[in-house]
């Protein structure tokens, strides 16, 4: 059990780097999503492969609540096949086709009050970079979670030659070591035991908390997904209605 106390230390000590280096920009980030989801309009989130994840993870979600509009593109994140029809192959060259990203947000309306929020541990991926581009062009903030300090010096493989991190209006760093895997193992070459996917559910976490202290404290309404398990608890189902018929609303305008 050497190596499984191995990688929850390495977890532990990322989860610790983050509160102690990042809660600035945390608040910053939350501030001016809380901004935008008090306007009506949408903190929209995208990422490529394993960081659709925290997207998922944040909306919709027990705990979470109206506001973040999820993008989730499926031959980006669904490659679980492994081979075959969308399979990993075609992913990792999906993600890297410049040009890609701005016709994704050719599917959506937008406002230049909305804010793109982005997940990418390395940065240096076509896709997240038409998607800032395109985003920043329709006047929209950029905020950006990932590897930052560990992806500076990386070469982008975009024609822009800017990374996502160069891009953003505002970034978190989750802190994560470039290699993302963390444990060394007897006779192999690579680590295993990624850490990136804590790492950014960690930072969403700390962010969509503040975002709704802030939203509170203003007594502006927050529409949450409640637990429909929790015995006697009669009014969920109404709550988790209300919250769906929220989204429909806004939704309507995206």
């Amino acid at each position: 059990m050497l190596l499984a106390k191995q990688w929850l230390t390495n977890a532990r000590e990322i989860m610790t780097k983050i509160e102690d280096t990042q809660m600035e920009n945390i608040q910053k980030a939350a501030a001016l999503m809380a901004d935008t989801i008090e306007a009506g309009r949408w903190v929209h989130t995208f990422g490529c492969g394993h960081a659709t994840l925290p997207i998922e993870e944040m909306y919709p979600r027990i705990g979470g609540f109206v506001g973040f509009h999820p993008m989730v593109e499926l031959p980006l994140t669904f490659f679980t096949r492994i081979t075959g029809e969308m399979g990993v192959h075609q992913f990792v060259f999906l993600e890297r086709v410049e040009g890609y990203g701005k016709e994704i947000m050719k599917g959506y309306n937008f406002d230049s009050r909305d804010i793109m929020w982005l997940f990418s541990h390395t940065g240096i991926n076509n896709v997240n970079i038409d998607i800032a581009l395109d985003a920043k062009e329709k006047g929209m903030k950029v905020i950006v979670f990932g590897s930052a300090a560990e992806a500076k010096g990386k070469i982008t493989r975009h024609s822009s030659g800017k990374t996502i991190f160069d891009i953003a209006d505002l970034a978190v760093d989750t802190c994560v070591p470039i290699q993302d895997a963390s444990v060394t193992l007897k006779n192999h070459q690579d680590k295993i035991g990624s850490l990136s996917t804590m790492a950014f559910v960690t930072a969403v976490w700390m962010t969509v908390t503040s975002v709704a202290e802030i939203l509170a404290e203003r007594g502006v309404k927050l529409y949450i997904h409640p637990s429909h398990n929790v015995p006697g608890d009669t009014t969920a189902k109404d709550r988790l209605e209300e919250a769906l018929a929220e989204y429909k609303k806004r939704i309507a305008g995206v």
